[in-house]
């Protein structure tokens, strides 16, 4: 009896641990759109291009433009995104898309100017091959009081 219950206790135990260590989507999202900060600030082109779609679309208060011209931008410096100040997140999964959203206050060198704007950042993630890649980023001018919605 006390093998049995043993080893009930060791297969649970093991059952247990190997969904522990699954990763959880909304985390993974959450993590990669943070570091996605840090390498746009580092002007890390070689993390970003594998994470931007190559027909990805990003929306700025100047225009819109393609990842190459994004890329070309980073490494240029023509915008510096210095720090992203993440006040709240939100995420929500539909399937292999992940859309989030992001209230910021974004420290940037913007033609030679430095610059802190509010921001809601909009964010939407496909799962390719089991590979999240941007598809689209877009960021809209707000009030510091603009508050996200949770659901």
């Amino acid at each position: 009896m006390k093998k049995i219950l043993l080893l009930s206790l060791l297969v649970f135990g093991s059952i247990q641990f190997s969904f522990s260590q699954e990763s959880n989507p909304i985390d993974e999202i959450k993590a990669l759109s943070l570091a996605k900060w840090q390498w746009m600030a580092d002007k890390d082109i070689a993390k970003l291009t594998p994470l931007f779609h190559p027909q990805a679309k990003f929306v700025h208060m100047s225009g819109t433009w393609n990842t190459s011209r994004e890329l070309d931008i980073i490494q240029s410096g023509s915008i510096w995104y210095k720090k992203a100040d993440i006040k709240d997140t939100a995420i929500e999964l539909m399937g292999n898309t992940a859309i989030v959203w992001n209230r910021i206050t974004l420290h940037a060198v913007v033609g030679g100017n430095e610059v802190s704007t509010e921001f809601t950042v909009t964010e939407v993630y496909q799962e390719e091959k089991s590979v999240w890649k941007l598809l689209a980023l877009t960021f809209s001018s707000v009030r510091d009081t603009h508050q996200l919605q949770h659901d």
